[in-house]
Protein backbone atom coordinates (compact mmCIF):
# COMPACT_ATOMS: atom_id res chain seq x y z
CA UNK A 1 0.00 0.00 0.00
CA UNK A 2 1.25 3.43 -0.72
CA UNK A 3 0.02 6.17 1.97
CA UNK A 4 -2.25 9.98 0.44
CA UNK A 5 1.36 11.70 1.38
CA UNK A 6 3.62 9.22 -0.57
CA UNK A 7 1.07 9.39 -3.54
CA UNK A 8 0.71 13.36 -3.68
CA UNK A 9 5.39 13.61 -3.31
CA UNK A 10 5.53 11.06 -6.14
CA UNK A 11 2.90 12.05 -8.32
CA UNK A 12 3.12 15.80 -7.74
CA UNK A 13 -0.52 16.35 -7.57
CA UNK A 14 -2.50 17.98 -4.99
CA UNK A 15 -4.53 17.20 -1.75
CA UNK A 16 -7.35 18.57 -3.86
CA UNK A 17 -6.84 17.01 -7.17
CA UNK A 18 -6.15 13.33 -5.38
CA UNK A 19 -9.70 13.86 -3.41
CA UNK A 20 -11.56 14.65 -7.03
CA UNK A 21 -10.01 11.93 -8.79
CA UNK A 22 -11.34 9.72 -5.85
CA UNK A 23 -14.69 11.30 -6.40
CA UNK A 24 -14.45 11.03 -10.18
CA UNK A 25 -14.05 7.28 -9.50
CA UNK A 26 -10.65 7.40 -11.28
CA UNK A 27 -9.35 5.99 -7.76
CA UNK A 28 -10.78 3.53 -5.05
CA UNK A 29 -11.62 5.48 -1.23
CA UNK A 30 -8.75 5.30 0.68
CA UNK A 31 -8.43 3.12 3.52
CA UNK A 32 -7.57 5.20 6.67
CA UNK A 33 -5.49 3.93 8.83
CA UNK A 34 -3.17 5.13 12.13
CA UNK A 35 -0.24 5.89 10.43
CA UNK A 36 3.18 3.58 10.56
CA UNK A 37 6.10 4.84 12.26
CA UNK A 38 7.99 6.40 9.53
CA UNK A 39 4.78 8.10 7.62
CA UNK A 40 5.40 11.07 9.78
CA UNK A 41 3.55 12.62 12.45
CA UNK A 42 0.09 13.05 10.99
CA UNK A 43 -2.67 11.93 13.17
CA UNK A 44 -4.35 9.26 10.22
CA UNK A 45 -3.48 8.61 6.74
CA UNK A 46 -5.60 7.27 3.38
CA UNK A 47 -3.65 4.10 1.99
CA UNK A 48 -4.05 3.34 -1.36
CA UNK A 49 -2.88 0.65 -3.98
CA UNK A 50 0.66 0.59 -5.28
CA UNK A 51 -1.56 0.96 -8.93
CA UNK A 52 -2.99 4.10 -7.86
CA UNK A 53 0.46 5.57 -8.91
CA UNK A 54 0.08 4.29 -12.41
CA UNK A 55 -3.44 5.09 -12.66
CA UNK A 56 -2.25 9.05 -11.70
CA UNK A 57 0.69 9.05 -13.80
CA UNK A 58 -1.82 7.71 -16.77
CA UNK A 59 -4.59 10.09 -16.30
CA UNK A 60 -2.13 13.08 -16.51
CA UNK A 61 -0.89 11.88 -19.66
CA UNK A 62 -4.18 11.78 -20.77
CA UNK A 63 -4.89 15.25 -19.82
CA UNK A 64 -1.91 16.32 -21.64
CA UNK A 65 -2.92 14.84 -24.80
CA UNK A 66 -5.96 17.33 -24.62
CA UNK A 67 -8.60 14.86 -23.24
CA UNK A 68 -11.18 16.68 -21.10
CA UNK A 69 -12.13 14.91 -18.01
CA UNK A 70 -15.48 13.62 -18.96
CA UNK A 71 -13.53 11.80 -21.85
CA UNK A 72 -11.25 10.26 -19.09
CA UNK A 73 -13.93 9.40 -16.38
CA UNK A 74 -15.91 7.64 -19.53
CA UNK A 75 -12.30 5.63 -20.60
CA UNK A 76 -11.78 4.15 -17.12
CA UNK A 77 -15.58 3.85 -16.43
CA UNK A 78 -15.15 0.25 -18.07
CA UNK A 79 -11.89 -0.96 -16.44
CA UNK A 80 -12.71 -0.46 -12.94
CA UNK A 81 -10.63 0.75 -9.66
CA UNK A 82 -7.09 -0.53 -8.93
CA UNK A 83 -7.66 -3.35 -6.94
CA UNK A 84 -6.97 -2.66 -3.26
CA UNK A 85 -4.94 -5.62 -1.58
CA UNK A 86 -2.99 -4.91 1.99
CA UNK A 87 0.46 -5.01 0.65
CA UNK A 88 2.29 -3.57 3.99
CA UNK A 89 4.12 -6.36 6.20
CA UNK A 90 1.99 -7.18 8.99
CA UNK A 91 3.68 -5.22 12.13
CA UNK A 92 4.83 -8.00 15.16
CA UNK A 93 5.00 -7.20 18.93
CA UNK A 94 8.09 -7.36 20.39
CA UNK A 95 7.58 -10.97 21.62
CA UNK A 96 7.25 -12.20 17.83
CA UNK A 97 3.65 -12.24 17.69
CA UNK A 98 1.45 -10.73 15.10
CA UNK A 99 0.39 -6.98 16.48
CA UNK A 100 -3.52 -6.24 15.92
CA UNK A 101 -4.53 -4.62 12.74
CA UNK A 102 -4.70 -0.89 13.23
CA UNK A 103 -8.30 0.46 14.17
CA UNK A 104 -9.61 1.95 10.85
CA UNK A 105 -11.60 5.01 11.25
CA UNK A 106 -13.15 7.59 8.85
CA UNK A 107 -10.88 10.44 8.18
CA UNK A 108 -12.21 14.05 10.03
CA UNK A 109 -13.92 16.35 8.07
CA UNK A 110 -11.52 18.89 5.82
CA UNK A 111 -8.45 15.64 5.62
CA UNK A 112 -8.90 13.22 2.87
CA UNK A 113 -12.17 12.00 3.95
CA UNK A 114 -13.05 15.27 1.95
CA UNK A 115 -13.36 12.56 -0.96
CA UNK A 116 -16.82 11.24 0.74
CA UNK A 117 -18.81 14.91 0.33
CA UNK A 118 -20.80 14.18 -2.23
CA UNK A 119 -23.48 16.60 -4.43
CA UNK A 120 -26.79 15.24 -5.58
CA UNK A 121 -29.28 16.02 -8.64
CA UNK A 122 -31.45 17.93 -6.06
CA UNK A 123 -28.39 19.77 -5.23
CA UNK A 124 -27.83 20.95 -8.12
CA UNK A 125 -28.52 24.86 -8.67
CA UNK A 126 -28.33 24.79 -12.38
CA UNK A 127 -30.58 23.46 -15.19
CA UNK A 128 -30.60 19.62 -15.56
CA UNK A 129 -33.63 17.65 -17.48
CA UNK A 130 -33.67 13.76 -18.81
CA UNK A 131 -35.39 12.85 -21.99
CA UNK A 132 -36.06 9.45 -22.86
CA UNK A 133 -34.70 8.12 -26.69
CA UNK A 134 -37.23 10.25 -28.13
CA UNK A 135 -35.84 13.16 -26.73
CA UNK A 136 -39.40 13.45 -24.60
CA UNK A 137 -38.88 14.64 -21.35
CA UNK A 138 -39.23 12.82 -18.59
CA UNK A 139 -37.71 14.56 -15.63
CA UNK A 140 -36.72 18.37 -15.15
CA UNK A 141 -35.42 20.47 -12.33
CA UNK A 142 -36.74 24.31 -11.43
CA UNK A 143 -33.64 25.71 -12.90
CA UNK A 144 -34.12 23.87 -16.35
CA UNK A 145 -37.93 24.96 -16.33
CA UNK A 146 -37.09 28.69 -15.61
CA UNK A 147 -34.20 29.20 -17.73
CA UNK A 148 -34.20 26.76 -20.80
CA UNK A 149 -37.74 24.79 -21.10
CA UNK A 150 -39.87 27.80 -22.20
CA UNK A 151 -41.18 28.75 -17.90
CA UNK A 152 -44.33 26.03 -18.41
CA UNK A 153 -46.63 25.96 -16.13
CA UNK A 154 -46.72 22.04 -16.06
CA UNK A 155 -45.50 19.14 -18.94
CA UNK A 156 -48.10 17.77 -20.80
CA UNK A 157 -49.30 14.36 -19.67
CA UNK A 158 -48.62 13.08 -23.54
CA UNK A 159 -45.55 11.83 -23.93
CA UNK A 160 -45.44 12.74 -27.85
CA UNK A 161 -46.66 16.39 -26.25
CA UNK A 162 -43.50 16.70 -24.43
CA UNK A 163 -40.42 17.19 -27.29
CA UNK A 164 -37.41 18.54 -25.87
CA UNK A 165 -37.01 20.21 -29.28
CA UNK A 166 -40.05 22.40 -28.53
CA UNK A 167 -39.33 22.88 -25.23
CA UNK A 168 -36.07 24.45 -26.17
CA UNK A 169 -37.61 26.20 -28.86
CA UNK A 170 -39.89 28.13 -26.99
CA UNK A 171 -37.14 28.79 -23.81
CA UNK A 172 -33.50 28.13 -24.80
CA UNK A 173 -33.01 31.58 -26.42
CA UNK A 174 -32.25 35.12 -25.03
CA UNK A 175 -32.65 38.48 -26.08
CA UNK A 176 -29.92 39.23 -28.35
CA UNK A 177 -29.38 36.35 -30.51
CA UNK A 178 -32.17 33.95 -30.00
CA UNK A 179 -32.39 30.44 -30.23
CA UNK A 180 -28.76 29.21 -29.42
CA UNK A 181 -28.18 26.88 -32.62
CA UNK A 182 -24.74 25.15 -30.34
CA UNK A 183 -27.20 23.95 -28.16
CA UNK A 184 -29.49 22.42 -30.11
CA UNK A 185 -26.43 21.08 -32.81
CA UNK A 186 -25.34 19.04 -29.41
CA UNK A 187 -28.79 17.93 -28.86
CA UNK A 188 -28.99 16.58 -32.19
CA UNK A 189 -25.10 15.10 -32.33
CA UNK A 190 -26.74 13.23 -29.16
CA UNK A 191 -29.53 12.42 -30.90
CA UNK A 192 -27.91 11.07 -34.04
CA UNK A 193 -26.50 7.82 -32.03
CA UNK A 194 -29.60 5.90 -32.33
CA UNK A 195 -31.61 8.51 -34.88
CA UNK A 196 -31.72 7.79 -38.51
CA UNK A 197 -32.09 10.58 -40.95
CA UNK A 198 -35.70 9.98 -41.27
CA UNK A 199 -35.57 10.47 -37.38
CA UNK A 200 -35.29 14.25 -37.93
CA UNK A 201 -39.21 15.41 -38.27
CA UNK A 202 -39.96 12.70 -35.39
CA UNK A 203 -36.89 14.88 -33.30
CA UNK A 204 -38.88 18.07 -34.35
CA UNK A 205 -42.62 17.18 -34.95
CA UNK A 206 -43.43 19.93 -32.88
CA UNK A 207 -41.12 22.64 -33.56
CA UNK A 208 -42.24 26.17 -35.08
CA UNK A 209 -42.80 25.44 -38.90
CA UNK A 210 -41.00 28.99 -39.47
CA UNK A 211 -37.62 27.24 -37.59
CA UNK A 212 -37.60 24.17 -39.85
CA UNK A 213 -35.79 24.79 -42.38
CA UNK A 214 -32.98 26.29 -39.79
CA UNK A 215 -33.33 22.77 -37.53
CA UNK A 216 -32.90 20.83 -40.46
CA UNK A 217 -29.48 22.69 -41.13
CA UNK A 218 -28.45 21.79 -37.78
CA UNK A 219 -29.27 18.26 -37.70
CA UNK A 220 -26.80 17.70 -41.25
CA UNK A 221 -24.18 19.79 -39.67
CA UNK A 222 -24.03 17.81 -36.30
CA UNK A 223 -21.82 14.64 -36.08
CA UNK A 224 -23.23 11.52 -34.12
CA UNK A 225 -21.02 11.43 -30.76
CA UNK A 226 -19.50 8.14 -29.95
CA UNK A 227 -21.18 5.48 -27.48
CA UNK A 228 -19.76 6.80 -24.41
CA UNK A 229 -20.77 7.43 -21.17
CA UNK A 230 -20.73 11.20 -20.94
CA UNK A 231 -20.19 13.76 -23.33
CA UNK A 232 -19.30 16.96 -23.10
CA UNK A 233 -19.12 20.14 -24.68
CA UNK A 234 -19.14 23.95 -24.15
CA UNK A 235 -21.99 25.82 -25.56
CA UNK A 236 -23.65 28.96 -25.39
CA UNK A 237 -27.04 28.88 -23.58
CA UNK A 238 -28.75 31.39 -21.73
CA UNK A 239 -29.31 31.53 -18.01
CA UNK A 240 -31.07 32.10 -15.51
CA UNK A 241 -31.11 35.95 -16.68
CA UNK A 242 -32.06 35.44 -20.63
CA UNK A 243 -28.45 35.95 -21.12
CA UNK A 244 -25.78 34.09 -23.57
CA UNK A 245 -22.99 33.12 -22.05
CA UNK A 246 -20.86 29.61 -22.33
CA UNK A 247 -22.08 26.28 -20.61
CA UNK A 248 -20.23 23.34 -19.98
CA UNK A 249 -23.52 21.25 -20.93
CA UNK A 250 -22.75 17.39 -19.81
CA UNK A 251 -24.75 14.27 -21.47
CA UNK A 252 -24.60 11.26 -19.16
CA UNK A 253 -26.19 8.39 -21.48
CA UNK A 254 -28.62 5.77 -19.29
CA UNK A 255 -30.50 2.83 -20.41
CA UNK A 256 -33.50 4.93 -19.36
CA UNK A 257 -32.49 7.89 -21.62
CA UNK A 258 -30.30 10.54 -21.66
CA UNK A 259 -29.12 13.13 -19.04
CA UNK A 260 -28.67 16.61 -19.60
CA UNK A 261 -26.64 19.01 -16.67
CA UNK A 262 -25.02 22.47 -17.52
CA UNK A 263 -22.54 24.72 -15.54
CA UNK A 264 -21.91 28.19 -16.48
CA UNK A 265 -18.14 28.23 -18.03
CA UNK A 266 -15.68 25.77 -19.15
CA UNK A 267 -15.49 22.35 -18.25
CA UNK A 268 -14.31 21.71 -14.97
CA UNK A 269 -16.68 21.08 -12.42
CA UNK A 270 -15.23 17.76 -10.97
CA UNK A 271 -18.16 17.41 -8.59
CA UNK A 272 -20.87 17.41 -11.15
CA UNK A 273 -18.32 15.08 -12.85
CA UNK A 274 -18.58 12.91 -9.52
CA UNK A 275 -21.83 12.98 -9.23
CA UNK A 276 -22.30 11.77 -13.08
CA UNK A 277 -19.94 9.11 -12.52
CA UNK A 278 -22.01 7.59 -9.81
CA UNK A 279 -24.24 6.03 -12.60
CA UNK A 280 -26.04 3.63 -10.56
CA UNK A 281 -27.08 6.09 -7.91
CA UNK A 282 -27.93 8.75 -10.36
CA UNK A 283 -30.39 6.77 -12.46
CA UNK A 284 -31.84 5.35 -8.73
CA UNK A 285 -32.42 8.98 -7.82
CA UNK A 286 -33.70 9.88 -11.58
CA UNK A 287 -36.13 6.98 -11.49
CA UNK A 288 -37.64 8.15 -8.44
CA UNK A 289 -37.78 11.44 -9.69
CA UNK A 290 -39.64 10.15 -13.17
CA UNK A 291 -43.06 12.29 -13.17
CA UNK A 292 -46.27 9.90 -14.25
CA UNK A 293 -46.45 10.10 -18.48
CA UNK A 294 -49.63 8.78 -20.59
CA UNK A 295 -47.18 6.91 -23.71
CA UNK A 296 -47.66 4.20 -26.00
CA UNK A 297 -46.57 0.88 -24.71
CA UNK A 298 -46.65 -2.81 -25.84
CA UNK A 299 -46.96 -5.29 -23.26
CA UNK A 300 -45.62 -8.69 -22.78
CA UNK A 301 -46.87 -10.99 -20.18
CA UNK A 302 -45.19 -14.24 -19.68
CA UNK A 303 -46.08 -17.12 -16.75
CA UNK A 304 -44.06 -20.40 -16.59
CA UNK A 305 -46.94 -23.57 -17.03
CA UNK A 306 -47.86 -25.44 -14.10
CA UNK A 307 -45.37 -23.68 -11.95
CA UNK A 308 -47.25 -25.09 -9.03
CA UNK A 309 -46.72 -28.98 -10.33
CA UNK A 310 -43.28 -28.11 -11.19
CA UNK A 311 -42.48 -26.56 -7.69
CA UNK A 312 -43.55 -29.45 -6.08
CA UNK A 313 -41.58 -32.62 -7.86
CA UNK A 314 -38.08 -30.35 -7.32
CA UNK A 315 -36.31 -29.77 -4.34
CA UNK A 316 -36.44 -26.30 -3.32
CA UNK A 317 -33.02 -25.31 -4.24
CA UNK A 318 -33.38 -26.56 -8.00
CA UNK A 319 -37.02 -24.52 -8.72
CA UNK A 320 -34.88 -21.39 -7.59
CA UNK A 321 -32.32 -22.71 -9.92
CA UNK A 322 -34.80 -22.96 -12.61
CA UNK A 323 -36.54 -20.25 -12.40
CA UNK A 324 -33.00 -17.87 -11.78
CA UNK A 325 -31.96 -19.89 -15.22
CA UNK A 326 -34.91 -18.65 -17.29
CA UNK A 327 -34.59 -14.86 -16.17
CA UNK A 328 -30.69 -15.05 -16.64
CA UNK A 329 -31.64 -16.28 -20.42
CA UNK A 330 -34.50 -13.86 -21.11
CA UNK A 331 -32.50 -10.37 -20.17
CA UNK A 332 -30.32 -10.20 -23.00
CA UNK A 333 -33.11 -10.68 -25.06
CA UNK A 334 -35.09 -7.95 -23.15
CA UNK A 335 -32.12 -5.75 -23.10
CA UNK A 336 -31.25 -6.21 -27.39
CA UNK A 337 -34.99 -5.26 -27.56
CA UNK A 338 -35.51 -2.24 -25.29
CA UNK A 339 -37.74 -3.96 -22.95
CA UNK A 340 -38.12 -2.03 -19.64
CA UNK A 341 -38.93 -4.95 -16.29
CA UNK A 342 -42.06 -4.11 -14.89
CA UNK A 343 -43.85 -5.41 -11.91
CA UNK A 344 -45.04 -8.94 -11.21
CA UNK A 345 -46.88 -11.39 -8.48
CA UNK A 346 -44.99 -14.57 -8.51
CA UNK A 347 -42.91 -15.87 -10.79
CA UNK A 348 -43.44 -14.59 -13.96
CA UNK A 349 -42.16 -11.81 -15.94
CA UNK A 350 -43.66 -8.31 -17.26
CA UNK A 351 -41.89 -5.97 -19.77
CA UNK A 352 -42.58 -3.13 -21.65
CA UNK A 353 -41.52 -1.66 -24.80
CA UNK A 354 -41.86 2.05 -25.33
CA UNK A 355 -41.93 4.12 -28.76
CA UNK A 356 -37.53 4.12 -29.85
CA UNK A 357 -36.20 6.71 -32.87
CA UNK A 358 -34.86 3.60 -34.59
CA UNK A 359 -37.43 0.62 -34.63
CA UNK A 360 -40.97 -0.05 -33.76
CA UNK A 361 -41.68 -0.78 -30.10
CA UNK A 362 -44.03 -3.27 -31.45
CA UNK A 363 -41.54 -5.33 -33.17
CA UNK A 364 -39.52 -5.25 -30.73
CA UNK A 365 -42.09 -6.96 -28.32
CA UNK A 366 -42.88 -9.78 -31.09
CA UNK A 367 -39.51 -10.36 -31.32
CA UNK A 368 -38.40 -10.47 -27.68
CA UNK A 369 -42.16 -12.94 -27.37
CA UNK A 370 -40.51 -15.22 -30.02
CA UNK A 371 -36.70 -15.40 -29.30
CA UNK A 372 -38.11 -15.79 -25.33
CA UNK A 373 -39.73 -18.88 -26.46
CA UNK A 374 -36.90 -20.38 -28.44
CA UNK A 375 -34.56 -20.12 -25.43
CA UNK A 376 -37.56 -21.32 -22.89
CA UNK A 377 -37.34 -24.55 -25.39
CA UNK A 378 -33.55 -25.23 -25.18
CA UNK A 379 -34.34 -24.65 -21.10
CA UNK A 380 -36.73 -27.55 -21.43
CA UNK A 381 -34.77 -29.90 -22.83
CA UNK A 382 -31.55 -29.65 -20.76
CA UNK A 383 -33.68 -30.57 -17.90
CA UNK A 384 -35.12 -33.19 -19.39
CA UNK A 385 -32.00 -34.48 -19.57
CA UNK A 386 -31.01 -33.63 -16.51
CA UNK A 387 -33.72 -34.41 -14.76
CA UNK A 388 -34.48 -37.99 -17.27
CA UNK A 389 -38.36 -36.78 -17.00
CA UNK A 390 -41.12 -35.78 -20.13
CA UNK A 391 -42.02 -32.75 -18.76
CA UNK A 392 -41.96 -30.33 -20.86
CA UNK A 393 -41.60 -26.14 -19.41
CA UNK A 394 -43.62 -23.73 -21.17
CA UNK A 395 -43.86 -19.88 -20.90
CA UNK A 396 -47.39 -19.14 -22.14
CA UNK A 397 -47.00 -15.37 -23.47
CA UNK A 398 -49.74 -12.09 -24.02
CA UNK A 399 -48.87 -9.05 -25.47
CA UNK A 400 -51.12 -6.52 -26.07
CA UNK A 401 -50.84 -2.48 -27.23
CA UNK A 402 -52.05 0.55 -26.16
CA UNK A 403 -51.66 3.87 -24.31
CA UNK A 404 -51.44 4.20 -20.56
CA UNK A 405 -49.97 5.98 -17.60
CA UNK A 406 -46.42 5.25 -16.65
CA UNK A 407 -45.16 5.67 -13.23
CA UNK A 408 -43.36 4.17 -10.22
CA UNK A 409 -44.09 2.53 -7.46
CA UNK A 410 -41.27 3.26 -4.59
CA UNK A 411 -40.63 2.75 -1.02
CA UNK A 412 -37.59 3.60 0.64
CA UNK A 413 -35.67 0.56 -0.86
CA UNK A 414 -37.17 0.14 -3.93
CA UNK A 415 -38.81 1.52 -7.28
CA UNK A 416 -41.09 -0.04 -10.03
CA UNK A 417 -42.03 0.92 -12.90
CA UNK A 418 -45.70 0.41 -13.42
CA UNK A 419 -48.13 0.64 -16.11
CA UNK A 420 -51.85 1.37 -15.04
CA UNK A 421 -54.72 0.35 -17.55
CA UNK A 422 -56.50 -2.12 -19.69
CA UNK A 423 -53.46 -2.64 -21.81
CA UNK A 424 -51.46 -4.75 -19.27
CA UNK A 425 -54.53 -6.31 -17.56
CA UNK A 426 -55.77 -7.46 -20.85
CA UNK A 427 -52.15 -8.52 -21.36
CA UNK A 428 -51.70 -11.01 -18.64
CA UNK A 429 -55.33 -12.51 -19.09
CA UNK A 430 -53.94 -13.12 -22.59
CA UNK A 431 -50.95 -15.16 -20.96
CA UNK A 432 -53.45 -16.76 -18.90
CA UNK A 433 -55.45 -18.20 -21.91
CA UNK A 434 -52.15 -19.46 -23.58
CA UNK A 435 -50.76 -22.65 -23.35
CA UNK A 436 -48.01 -24.98 -24.16
CA UNK A 437 -45.98 -22.37 -25.11
CA UNK A 438 -48.30 -20.32 -27.57
CA UNK A 439 -47.94 -16.58 -27.82
CA UNK A 440 -51.05 -14.76 -28.38
CA UNK A 441 -51.45 -10.97 -29.20
CA UNK A 442 -53.81 -8.45 -29.97
CA UNK A 443 -55.33 -7.41 -33.16
CA UNK A 444 -55.34 -3.74 -32.21
CA UNK A 445 -51.11 -4.69 -31.53
CA UNK A 446 -50.51 -6.13 -35.28
CA UNK A 447 -52.52 -3.26 -36.52
CA UNK A 448 -49.71 -0.85 -35.47
CA UNK A 449 -47.11 -2.92 -38.01
CA UNK A 450 -46.70 -1.63 -41.72
CA UNK A 451 -47.59 -4.31 -44.18
CA UNK A 452 -43.62 -4.80 -44.38
CA UNK A 453 -43.32 -5.80 -40.72
CA UNK A 454 -46.67 -7.90 -40.95
CA UNK A 455 -45.07 -9.57 -44.00
CA UNK A 456 -42.29 -10.66 -41.05
CA UNK A 457 -44.78 -12.41 -38.75
CA UNK A 458 -46.75 -15.41 -39.23
CA UNK A 459 -49.86 -15.22 -37.19
CA UNK A 460 -53.44 -17.08 -37.01
CA UNK A 461 -55.67 -19.14 -35.85
CA UNK A 462 -56.00 -22.99 -35.51
CA UNK A 463 -59.80 -24.16 -36.18
CA UNK A 464 -61.28 -27.05 -36.73
CA UNK A 465 -62.13 -28.32 -40.26
CA UNK A 466 -64.58 -30.55 -42.14
CA UNK A 467 -63.78 -34.44 -39.85
CA UNK A 468 -62.72 -32.65 -36.91
CA UNK A 469 -59.54 -32.11 -38.84
CA UNK A 470 -57.52 -29.06 -37.20
CA UNK A 471 -56.10 -26.72 -40.04
CA UNK A 472 -54.19 -23.56 -39.62
CA UNK A 473 -55.45 -20.26 -40.87
CA UNK A 474 -52.94 -17.61 -41.62
CA UNK A 475 -53.84 -14.18 -41.21
CA UNK A 476 -56.87 -14.08 -39.32
CA UNK A 477 -58.00 -13.83 -35.81
CA UNK A 478 -60.51 -14.55 -33.42
CA UNK A 479 -62.53 -13.52 -30.34
CA UNK A 480 -61.31 -15.26 -26.80
CA UNK A 481 -64.44 -16.02 -26.21
CA UNK A 482 -65.21 -18.51 -28.89
CA UNK A 483 -62.01 -20.85 -27.88
CA UNK A 484 -63.42 -21.03 -24.46
CA UNK A 485 -65.01 -23.96 -23.57
CA UNK A 486 -67.75 -23.27 -20.90
CA UNK A 487 -66.73 -26.13 -17.96
CA UNK A 488 -62.97 -25.02 -18.31
CA UNK A 489 -62.49 -23.82 -14.87
CA UNK A 490 -60.33 -20.61 -15.98
CA UNK A 491 -63.99 -19.23 -17.41
CA UNK A 492 -64.13 -16.67 -15.29
CA UNK A 493 -60.48 -15.78 -15.16
CA UNK A 494 -61.09 -14.91 -18.96
CA UNK A 495 -64.31 -13.62 -19.19
CA UNK A 496 -63.28 -9.95 -19.11
CA UNK A 497 -60.85 -10.65 -22.45
CA UNK A 498 -63.70 -12.92 -23.59
CA UNK A 499 -64.97 -10.07 -26.53
CA UNK A 500 -61.13 -9.29 -27.30
CA UNK A 501 -59.77 -10.27 -31.19
CA UNK A 502 -56.63 -12.30 -30.66
CA UNK A 503 -54.33 -14.27 -32.69
CA UNK A 504 -51.41 -16.67 -32.32
CA UNK A 505 -48.02 -15.44 -33.16
CA UNK A 506 -46.30 -18.54 -34.86
CA UNK A 507 -43.12 -17.40 -36.01
CA UNK A 508 -41.28 -14.06 -36.33
CA UNK A 509 -38.73 -12.77 -38.32
CA UNK A 510 -36.08 -10.65 -36.84
CA UNK A 511 -33.07 -8.75 -38.52
CA UNK A 512 -29.66 -8.58 -37.44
Amino acid sequence: MISSKELIEKTGISRATLNNYINLGLLPRPDVRFPEPDDGDARRLGYFPEAAQQRIDEIQQLKDQGLSMAEIVARYAAQGLPEVEDERPQARTAAGHDAPTPRQEPAPRGEIADAALRVTLADLPTPCYMVNYNFEIVWHNEPARRSLLGGFDALPSSSESRNVFAFLQRGGACAACGPCDDLLRFHFAVAKRRSTKGGFFALCKDAPANRLGTLERLYQQADALPQQAISQLTVNAPDADGRCQPHSVYATQFREGILFAYVPGEPGSDSLLALLARRDEVIRDLVRKRLPVLTHVAVLVADLQDSVKICAELPPDEYFELVNQIWSAMEPVFRRYYGTYGKHAGDGMVYYFFPQPDCNYVMNALAAAHEMREAMRRISKAWQLRKGWSNELYLNTGLNEGQEWLGTFQTATHVEFTVLGDTINHGARLSDFARYGAIWATKNMLGKLDADERKRIKFGVHRVAEGDRPVFVESTYVSVGSLLDPAQPRIDKLREIAALPVTEIVEVQTTG
